[in-house]
């Protein structure tokens, strides 16, 4: 009979252990070590819908009160793409893909246990800019006319409002390692410029304003708690 009732004990003092985990501590700075982002598409793109890896882009800051975070993250993206404009046999992008985002949102926890699942709602800013070069594919056009095809660069920036999901373990009071996911609804100001290789440099330039649902199925990362209230 003791042992059973020595268990209960461990298990509730366990419990209570945990059950102000985050409330114990007024604020967290958490890391994005892996994202994967699906990326504003550019001019054409053929595969905008696939998705990219990004290695620690991304910062937030938490502050807790109770069952409720309030959090203020950023994201910053800046690396080489290539992609197939039109079709694969068409045209060929070849540049640098520069993005980043502020947002301000919360998260709602449904426990104080040692897994606990959230669900919040961030808006905010984003910025993406593409500027490259623009090869022709197309094996039955005179690729001598083409050898120096004309620059690009896509620029958009908007408001975006992100639903979000995910569930936090952890492993001691202090840290916490999350994993989530966000659908990214953006909307921006699209501004495309063209720029032929030719004597008077000619220049095309589109503006446009774009709506996309952006899906960012999973991002992880640690967070650390700090400023005991204890």
């Amino acid at each position: 009979m003791k042992k059973p009732l020595l268990l209960v004990l461990f298990l509730l003092t366990t419990v209570t252990a945990f059950s102000q985990m985050n409330g114990d501590y007024n604020y967290s700075i958490a890391i994005r070590g892996y994202s994967m982002l699906e990326m504003p598409k550019v001019f054409n793109e053929t595969s905008s819908d696939k998705f990219t890896d990004a290695y620690f882009n991304g910062v937030m800051v938490k502050f807790n009160d109770n069952q409720f975070s309030y959090r203020l993250n950023g994201t910053y993206y800046n690396k080489s793409k290539k992609f197939f404009n039109e079709c694969e046999t068409c045209q060929e992008a070849d540049g640098k893909l520069l993005d980043y985002s502020f947002k301000l949102g919360f998260e709602k926890n449904f426990n104080y246990s040692r897994i606990q699942p959230y669900v919040g709602f961030d808006f905010g800013y984003r910025y993406n800019r593409f500027k490259g070069s623009l090869q022709n594919r197309n094996q039955l056009r005179d690729v001598s006319a083409d050898a120096v095809g004309p620059e690009i660069e896509s620029t958009k920036h908007g408001i975006m409002a992100s639903p979000v999901v995910g569930f936090k373990i952890n492993p001691i009071p202090q840290i916490s390692i999350f994993a989530e996911g966000t659908l990214d609804l953006l909307y921006s100001f699209e501004k495309q410029k063209t720029i032929l290789q030719d004597i008077n440099n000619t220049r095309t330039v589109n503006n446009d304003r774009t709506t996309e649902f952006l899906l960012n199925p999973f991002s992880v990362g640690i967070q650390i708690h700090l400023g005991s209230n204890k």
